[in-house]
């Protein structure tokens, strides 16, 4: 049965082809009118077979008489293909419109090719088609067609102003199929032109589309909004909301939360904000406001923090209300440290003035509060200034009493409490505690006589009795150190009748430093009484003071003669092995020589082997020889005064060559005995030893009639053997001058003498009396130029004082620390005072210091610290000269164990260093929050000293910066950038805060 059907089909198929070629042939008129009925039915692939064969048959049948026109066929087949959307037909459409000359159809295939175009979404060629093609010939379906069809090609090619009036057309017509679209489309574009009644007109069609419904209560919740409707844009909103599948629901749910936030209904806008913010990849500034602002009066303040922070850097009411609230919320959570950045940056900031002045003084109180007494100071000065009837007024003084009270920033303390001209009771309280302050600094920094000033205002004013205790220890130890002793006696004296203890100002160091200068006075009784208050009974353990007062003790019976009891407290030092040792047994055979030379000796011998690296090796060799020679032992005496002679560091070489040359002579060995004066003679031209020397040779050669010899040998030796009259003369008339006290007329004199006769017979005088002159009429510049010279040419008489001074003035007074190394090293090795030999170390040290010879200066620095009674100062210095080499070396553990070591011992602008290098060392280790707590200990405890102060700061902004706390790391960078008075650290600040803010922008999802 299938299979006859089938049969039967295709039958009537061959059956209609037939029959259509014989109808064409016997009906064209017909079969056009066929294929026309299709194509207005729109059934085009009924149309277009009949049509092509129809052009087919047209072309193979030439029949003029024929009443249809090739030209219709043409047009009905092309349109017919441009339907089925077939490729080929888009060039015959173009040769169409181009050939034909039927300027009605030409427009019409316009339109088709228009329409195939708009099908393919080519919407550039479409518009070219639509707008060549007249309406006129087109039916109403086709130009409502056009309309809309062309009007959505114009909105895609964003050319809105002609859409707009085509989209306007369909909507008119409810039955048009492209109704809903023309509505939906017209909306959007009447909205963006601010119509909003056309569009809520035009969007209230297509509310409840299925498609256009996702997305058309956004605008029209927009548009409730922007008619001034905002409880029916909330209301809408809410409702659209509730029944969800909203294309733009975060949208929605920003409308319904800043309607809610408008009204002051927090609680409601806040799930609707936070959704919003939290799921947003882009949100505005005022949107992250309004969640925060939620969060805040929720009392939810860590979240209302965590968004407040990320709207600081502009400089609009936003931002400073935002900064504002910030701070509350920080002090609310306890948070001082963050509150105080928030109210700074809301100061900075003039778009309110009322937070603006109650920024500025909630800065400075908690600047005051959290220990940055220097930023107190200056915004509290600058609050005032700025806010004279503020109602914060009196707090705001009150505070500044309290800084200046609290504060350790002496320095700029006295220099504000001077400018006063009448300084309230309580400032005037104040002003001894800041002077003793300022001059314990100055003492640190080693400016004595500045410091002593300083300490005489203080002990003379009524309101001192806080600080007058420390005032009289500090004067009495500048006393010393400036060679008053009976000041420095009176001082300690009255120091001790109040018993204060303060760091160290003590009792017991008074009573120690009272010893020494009883000792420096020889009064020795006094001075053993006093070393005894400090130590009585040695321990194994006792502090190096201890040590050191129990061996001044001895030393005072030494010299009192009890030689028995210093014996056995010298024993007693051997016991224990402490670090005096060496001069324990030195002093025990200088007591066993009182009655035996060979005990003495023999005590002696053993420094050299028992403490290798002691000081006092040569001296005890000395000491062996000089022994020797009193006894007439020349010969023993020999081979320890070469050991003098060839140690590099003793300053006893001169002698011990001068007393050799006596060995020999004593010996009759003239001839090594000239040798040895030869030597004195040519390596220490200027000594006393010299003198005695060139004496000696003489005596040699007159004994031995050779007085020619002499001569020549003198001369040889750079000697003079007879005075210039000149030159005697030209010495004399400056003498003169400077014994008649004419000093400025000596200094020239010395000066011509010096000129005239650089090596003459007094030229180590005159350079050293004219030196002198210069240094007393504070001529830095010609004193250190005759001080150099001296120096020099070591040694002689002025040469451990010409060290000292050419090494001081290349230091303190003309900061020339390559010389003053020099200098200072020279002395080190030449003087022959324990006091003098310090002082070069000091000054060795700090001259490497300020070169940051850090390698240099270890060696010195512990060589420092090795020795007696040094100041709790060296120790600070050369701890620190320790600690930079470590630090140089990026031993950071070690540098930080002697930072603290200086931190502990100092309160000066060394102090305020190590303690910076301390927090800088741990930030390079990462070791964030231990960097942090260093870098606030430096700004609260070292405010004195602004370059570290400041310093600490931006590493704090580094410290933030690394932990992406961008919001503290601006504010810190932001404060420095606005209060720094160091230029160089300013623009480092502005530099860093510039890359905090690009860095943040990176990382934030706020559209700036």
């Amino acid at each position: 049965m299938k299979k006859i059907t089938a049969f039967c089909v295709l039958a009537l198929s061959i059956q209609g082809s037939i029959a259509q070629q014989t109808r064409f042939i016997n009906d064209p008129q017909g079969t056009f009118k066929q294929a026309k009925e299709f194509f207005q039915r729109e059934q085009y692939s009924l149309a277009y077979p009949i049509l092509k064969d129809l052009q087919l048959q047209l072309r193979d049948h030439d029949r003029t008489d024929q009443a249809i026109t090739a030209q219709e066929i043409k047009y009905y087949t092309t349109v017919c293909a441009l339907k089925q959307n077939e490729r080929g037909a888009v060039e015959k459409a173009r040769d169409f419109i181009d050939l034909e000359d039927n300027n009605s159809r030409v427009q019409m295939m316009s339109f088709h090719l228009a329409e195939y175009y708009f099908r393919q979404g080519d919407y550039a060629k479409a518009l070219e088609q639509y707008e060549a093609t007249n309406i006129e010939n087109l039916s109403n379906r086709e130009i409502a067609d056009l309309k809309f069809h062309q009007g959505y090609a114009y909105f895609n090619a964003k050319q809105f102003d002609k859409a707009k009036p085509l989209f306007d057309a369909i909507r008119q017509m409810k039955d048009d199929p492209n109704y809903i679209d023309a509505n939906y489309y017209y909306g959007f574009l009447a909205f963006n032109d601010k119509e909003y009644r056309k569009a809520l007109d035009a969007f209230g069609i297509v509310e409840d589309h299925p498609q256009y419904g996702q997305v058309v209560p956004y605008y029209i919740a927009n548009i409730y909004y922007a008619l001034g409707q905002k409880d029916k844009a909330l209301e809408y909103a809410e409702n659209k909301l509730k029944r969800g599948n909203l294309y733009y629901d975060l949208e929605m749910r920003q409308i319904v939360g800043h309607a809610y936030f408008e009204k002051k209904e927090y609680a409601k806008a806040l799930p609707y904000l936070e959704t919003y913010v939290t799921k947003s990849d882009k949100v505005r500034r005022e949107d992250v406001y309004e969640l925060s602002y939620c969060y805040y009066q929720a009392n939810n303040l860590n979240k209302a923090i965590d968004g407040f922070k990320q709207i600081s850097g502009n400089q609009d009411s936003l931002a400073q209300n935002a900064m504002y609230l910030l701070g509350d919320a920080y002090l609310k959570t306890g948070q001082k440290a963050n509150a105080r950045n928030a109210f700074f940056i809301c100061a900075t900031n003039s778009s309110n003035a009322k937070q603006k002045e109650i920024s500025t003084f909630n800065y400075a109180k908690l600047s005051f509060e959290l220990g940055y007494q220097d930023v107190a100071l200056t915004e509290l000065q600058k609050f005032l200034a700025a806010y004279p009837q503020s109602e914060y007024n009196a707090e705001a003084r009150e505070l500044l009493i309290n800084v200046l009270a609290n504060t350790n920033n002496y320095k700029d303390a006295l220099a504000l409490l001077e400018g006063v001209k009448n300084p309230s009771p309580n400032a005037r309280r104040l002003y001894p505690k800041i002077l003793y302050g300022r001059a314990t600094e100055l003492i640190n920094d080693g400016m004595l006589v500045t410091a002593n000033e300083l300490l005489t205002r203080a002990e003379a004013l009524p309101e001192n009795s806080s600080v007058l205790p420390y005032v009289q220890f500090w004067k009495g130890e500048i006393a010393y150190r400036l060679n008053k002793t009976d000041d420095a006696i009176q001082y300690y004296f009255n120091y001790l009748k109040s018993g204060a203890v303060e760091g160290e100002a003590s009792p017991l160091n008074a009573k120690y430093n009272l010893g020494y200068a009883y000792l420096r006075k020889e009064n020795y009784k006094q001075a053993q009484g006093f070393f005894e208050q400090v130590v009585s009974t040695p321990r194994l353990n006792s502090s190096p003071l201890e040590q050191d007062a129990y061996v001044r003790t001895a030393d005072c019976y030494y010299m009192s003669r009890d030689y028995k009891k210093a014996q056995d407290m010298y024993n007693k030092v051997l016991d224990y092995s402490w670090p005096q040792s060496d001069y324990a047994t030195f002093q025990k055979a200088m007591i066993a020589g009182v009655n035996s030379g060979k005990e003495k000796i023999n005590l002696l011998s053993g420094i050299s082997r028992k403490y290798p690296a002691s000081s006092l090796v040569s001296d005890a060799n000395m000491e062996i020889a000089t022994t020797y020679l009193a006894g007439e032992q020349f010969r023993e005496a020999i081979p320890y005064l070469k050991n003098v002679v060839s140690d590099p560091n003793s300053s006893l070489k001169p002698k011990a060559y001068l007393k050799l040359g006596i060995a020999y002579y004593n010996l009759d060995n003239n001839t090594e005995a000239l040798n040895q004066y030869t030597a004195v003679i040519k390596q220490f031209p200027n000594s006393v030893e010299s003198d005695a020397a060139l004496e000696n040779a003489r005596t040699i050669y007159v004994e031995q009639g050779k007085t020619n010899e002499y001569v020549n040998f003198a001369r040889s030796m750079g000697k003079e053997v007879s005075g210039s009259q000149e030159e005697e003369l030209a010495y004399q008339a400056a003498e003169v001058q400077f014994n008649n006290g004419n000093f400025s007329a000596a200094a020239k004199a010395f000066e011509d003498y010096v000129t005239r006769f650089p090596e003459g017979k007094h030229s180590l005088e005159a350079l050293y009396y004219k030196s002198e002159i210069y240094f007393n009429q504070k001529d830095w510049a010609k004193a250190v130029a005759g001080y150099e010279i001296l120096a020099d040419r070591v040694p002689h008489k002025y040469g451990e004082k010409s060290l000292l001074n050419a090494a001081r003035l290349n230091f303190f007074d003309l900061k020339n620390y390559e010389k003053a190394e020099k200098y200072f090293t020279r002395l080190k090795d030449f003087a022959t005072s324990q006091e003098n030999k310090l002082e070069a170390m000091r000054g060795l040290l700090r001259s490497q210091y300020q070169l940051k010879k850090w390698s240099d200066a270890v060696e010195n620095a512990r060589d420092l610290l090795s020795q007696k009674g040094i100041g709790t100062d060296d120790k600070t210095m050369a701890n620190m000269a320790i600690a930079k080499s470590f630090q140089n070396n990026n031993q950071c553990d070690q540098a930080i164990t002697q930072f603290r070591t200086v931190v502990s011992l100092s309160k000066s602008a060394y102090g305020a260093e190590a303690r910076y290098e301390i927090a800088s060392c741990m930030f390079s280790e990462g070791r964030m929050k231990d960097a942090e707590k260093a870098a606030f200990e430096v700004i609260n405890k070292s405010g004195s000293y602004e370059n570290w102060v400041t310093k600490a700061y931006i590493l704090l902004g580094d410290i933030y910066f690394n932990q992406q706390d961008y919001f503290n790391a601006k504010a810190t960078f932001q404060s420095v950038v606005e209060n720094a008075r160091i230029e160089e650290l300013r623009k480092e600040a502005q530099r860093k805060l510039d890359e905090t803010i690009i860095e943040e922008k990176k990382n934030s999802k706020i559209n700036n």
